[in-house]
């Protein structure tokens, strides 16, 4: 119809339909109100109503799990069509597939995809065939060539037709579960992960013998606890887990071992990620400059295996951290443990899950003994029935009843005095049974054989109603039985540890060249035509000192404007407080000079800093930069007064305390300055670093956490002891790693012995030698015999180590002998390393152990004792963030380090 036909539309009256179903023409047609109302749906009320729908259907029947049994629906029609396929043999994945869509109406590929993912974790599905591979990212073959079948631990756990709660499928044909009769934790084993409308799943596997134990704890009524165990191993600190819910955290690090000093191993690969996808993140940190590596091998195969061959030059530890720090080593998971709780969805922690299974397990459990019970009494009111009717030769009378109803009549007339015997009443039913027993069966019928039968269930009644007053028991016995039955080869494959963090800062690669523009006052790594400063990377911060006395800390750019006079520029490094500047500057206009010595540790970057009091017309006459705390001799020269006896004279720098960097110094003299040269520059002023380790996270420290080692300066050695009979001496870099198989460490004294039992593989005998190391390389050396069988009984650095001799108390000869204490420095004189020792004893021994820690508590001789104060000098009180100012310094009173040539007395300021 044309607007010719129905005339023009009036805005005011024209029903513009807004979603407001009311809202009506005034000039309408009662004709035209009916059709408006009847067959007009707003847009928006579609929208809506159609949109929550297929909301609600992907989050309740697509993406999330259920909280019963732990599967989402393709998986638990696989698992039900799986059932119905089994019969013991493997069945081809195609079949599979094909009978699972009667009841999955999503098409083969998703049924597929679900059936592999399945497969792979190795806990319901016995597979056969090339399933993919899970380390390489690999994907499986095609359905018509792999084969699977239940697992017996599947079959033993998910299926039980008789508690099952049964609905028809999508067409109405067939039958499948609501939710399958599962008695253990399958979602919190496998895990799961889906992405649903507005709402997300991801539920990290934990370890099955773990779930069982924790089972366990939470049916006695204590304390659940559970982390996640990924099959591929690797570490994982699960700090902030969060018990899994939104919010929470989970690092999770491949394994990297360093085989020598030019190539580190990675032989367990994070969850989540894949040898491939690990490699290309290695490949584009070296391409950026962030890590150096010279080849990359995979060599993996049933387990990972990838070989990094280090640059020449670059330092295995520092790699280590690096590949932490920049590439997929080192990765973080955030968990969302979300739910379906009937048809509606929830979130919760994994171990409010694993209560809620357990709970769930305990109902089950409960049914299926009730289901077994009605079952025992029906069968054995049925067999007393029989044994009555045989015995008391009720068939013989049939002949006389010609109708149902008489001979029922008489049946239970005859059964009468046999009521009380039965746990039920007698029914139509049981009578029917027993008038189609054949006679051959009653002519052969045995009263003892019925008797033992009778009492067999009986017996088997009594214990499931012993089970059902003791459910909880009967529970964990359960649990019990399936760790026992299946726990083997299931132990926990990821390394729990708590990581440290590594700042990038200190262990990227410096790629790139730090050049500096006096002149023109820029700085950066692409200002080419002026002289280079240092090696640096593009993450650095550059530290910046200005003629005027002032400084400011600046991110590193390819080409970066800070001002003009800069008098030194270099890359900066947080915390650092060993490399300590000596400034001498004028205190304003005319005014004295001054001196001092401080370090910067902690700044606000492109803030800028005053070095001197903040006169106007202060300005720098000396800089000096000294790494390590160098001690510095400088000249001073006056410019020539009348009055001036002395023009110049040396001033030690390394006499004055180094202070921070707001301090107002030393004053040098009060006359004008003409002249300052640097004379000698001498050994480093400060005190020995303190080092300490942290055994939690395995890592060297200069913040007192963990076991005080001592403190070390100049060519000082670390001694790890390890368990295969190695040891090392290594720097006391803070980036050092160590073999997980170490067992002791400490400072290395030259002079002082190791003291070590061990057992000799080939010739059966355990020794003891005494030994200092000879071999003082950065590399693990062996001290014991190397032959087949050989082993390390116990190692001490003690001054007087003893051990005590246990004897096999199996043998005859050694039976009765008690425990032996030898003193080890008696027994034998310290030799050579590679001496062969003293023979220990020549009775069979069960074990060598120490009698006292590896170090010793007493002192050695001439030794000194561990300082274990913390050095804590004058800071500048700065924050350590990077966005905000610290507090100025307490201002204070002391003594001049050298006095004025022209003063009598010593200057305060």
């Amino acid at each position: 119809m044309s607007e010719d036909e129905i005339g023009p539309v009036d805005p005011e009256n024209e029903n513009l339909n807004n979603g407001d179903e009311g809202h009506e023409s005034a000039d309408a047609s009662p004709f035209e109100k009916n059709h408006v109302d009847e067959n007009i749906i707003p847009l928006s009320g579609l929208y809506e109503n159609w949109f929550l729908d297929y909301a609600s259907y992907v989050i309740l029947e697509r993406a999330v799990p259920s909280l019963h049994d732990g599967f989402k629906p393709v998986q638990r029609r696989i698992l039900h069509s799986m059932k119905e396929l089994d019969d013991g043999r493997y069945n081809k994945v195609a079949n599979v597939i094909g009978n699972t869509m009667k009841y999955h109406p999503h098409g083969d590929a998703s049924i597929g995809d679900a059936l592999v993912q399945l497969g792979q974790k190795e806990l319901l599905i016995d597979c056969q065939g090339n399933w993919g591979n899970t380390l390489t990212g690999d994907g499986a073959a095609a359905p018509r060539y792999i084969e699977a079948r239940l697992s017996k631990f599947a079959s033993h756990v998910v299926f039980n037709p008789k508690t099952t709660n049964w609905l028809l499928s999508y067409d109405g044909r067939n039958k499948e579960p609501d939710n399958l009769p599962v008695k253990f934790p399958i979602l919190l084993a496998q895990g799961a992960e889906g992405i649903a409308v507005g709402m997300a799943c991801k539920i990290l596997p934990h370890n099955f013998n773990e779930l069982i134990e924790q089972s366990i704890n939470h049916l006695r009524g204590k304390k659940v606890e559970i982390f996640p165990d990924f099959l591929v191993g690797g570490m994982a600190d699960f700090t902030n887990y969060n018990d899994g819910l939104r919010g929470g955290k989970v690092r999770v690090r491949a394994k990297i071992k360093k085989v020598d000093n030019k190539t580190l191993m990675i032989n367990e690969i994070p969850f989540g990620s894949t040898t491939t996808s690990l490699i290309e993140s290695i490949i584009k940190a070296n391409d950026k400059g962030k890590i150096k590596v010279k080849k990359i091998e995979d060599n993996t195969a049933a387990d990972a295996e990838i070989v990094i061959h280090l640059a020449p030059g670059v330092s295995p530890d520092k790699t280590i951290d690096a590949l932490y720090a920049f590439t997929d080593c080192e990765v973080s998971i955030s968990p969302n443990a979300s739910v379906i709780d009937g048809d509606t969805p929830r979130f919760m922690g994994v171990s409010e899950i694993l209560k809620v299974n357990t709970d769930n397990t305990l109902t089950l459990l409960r049914k299926e003994l009730e289901i077994r019970l009605s079952e025992l009494e029906a069968q054995w009111h049925f067999s007393t029935l029989e044994k009555i009717f045989i015995r008391e030769e009720m068939y013989i009378d049939f002949k006389l009843y010609s109708d149902k109803e008489g001979l029922y009549k008489y049946m239970y007339k005859r059964f009468e005095k046999f009521k009380k015997q039965f746990v039920r009443e007698i029914v139509d039913e049981d009578l029917q049974r027993l008038t189609q027993i054949p006679m051959i069966r009653i002519t052969r019928f045995d009263s003892d054989k019925a008797d033992d039968l009778i009492a067999k269930l009986e017996a088997e009644m009594e214990e499931v109603k012993k089970n059902l007053e003791n459910l909880v028991e009967y529970a964990i016995e359960y649990y019990k039985d399936l760790k026992k039955r299946f726990g083997a080869g299931k132990e926990r494959r990821t390394e729990m540890k708590v990581f440290d963090n590594i700042a990038a800062t200190k262990v990227i690669i410096a790629n790139r060249k730090l050049y500096v523009d006096i002149e023109e006052g820029f700085i950066g790594w692409g200002l080419k035509k002026t002289e280079a400063v240092n090696d640096c990377s593009e993450i650095d911060d550059i530290i910046v000192f200005f003629d005027t006395g002032k400084f400011i800390v600046t991110k590193v750019s390819e080409k970066k404007f800070v001002g003009k006079g800069i008098v030194h520029a270099d890359v900066w490094k947080k915390g650092d407080k060993r490399t300590i500047y000596h400034v001498m500057y004028q205190d304003g206009a005319g005014g004295a000079t001054m001196m001092k010595r401080f370090f910067v540790n902690s700044v606000t970057r492109d803030t800028e800093y005053d070095l001197t009091r903040g006169i106007k017309g202060s300005k720098l006459l000396y800089f000096s930069v000294h790494p390590n705390g160098e001690r510095e001799v400088v000249t001073v020269m006056l410019r020539p007064r009348p009055h001036l006896k002395r023009l110049r004279w040396d001033v030690d720098l390394g006499d004055l305390l180094i202070k921070g960097r707001q301090s107002a110094g030393n004053r040098v003299t009060k006359e004008i300055v003409q002249k300052i040269t640097q004379k000698e520059v001498g050994g480093s002023t400060l005190a020995a670093r303190k080092i300490w380790y942290d055994t939690v996270v395995g890592r060297l420290n200069d913040e007192g956490r963990g076991k005080f080692l001592g403190s070390f300066k100049g060519e000082d050695r670390l001694l790890t002891l390890y368990k295969n009979g190695d040891y090392r001496l290594s720097t006391f870099d803070l980036g050092n790693h160590f073999d997980e198989d170490m067992i002791h460490i400490e400072k290395w004294v030259p002079d002082r012995p190791i003291s070590a039992v061990y057992y000799d593989g080939e010739k059966e005998m355990h020794y003891v030698k005494r030994f200092t190391c000879e071999i003082t390389t950065d590399k693990r050396v062996s001290y014991i015999s190397e032959t087949e069988g050989s082993y390390l009984d116990c190692v001490s650095t003690a001054f007087n180590p003893i051990v005590r001799i246990v004897y096999n108390k199996l043998l005859r000869e050694t039976k009765n002998l008690p425990d032996n204490e030898v003193v080890l420095a008696d027994f034998i004189d310290v030799k050579g390393m590679k001496a062969q020792g003293n023979q220990l004893t020549k009775l069979k021994v069960k074990e060598v152990v120490l009698t006292h820690e590896i170090e010793g508590s007493e002192p050695w001789p001439d030794e000194e004792p561990l300082d274990l104060e913390i050095d804590n000098p004058d800071d500048d009180s700065v924050n350590d963030s990077d966005d905000s100012e610290g507090g100025e310094d307490t201002p204070t009173i002391e003594w001049d380090m050298t006095k004025d040539p022209d003063d009598s007395e010593p200057t305060l300021f």
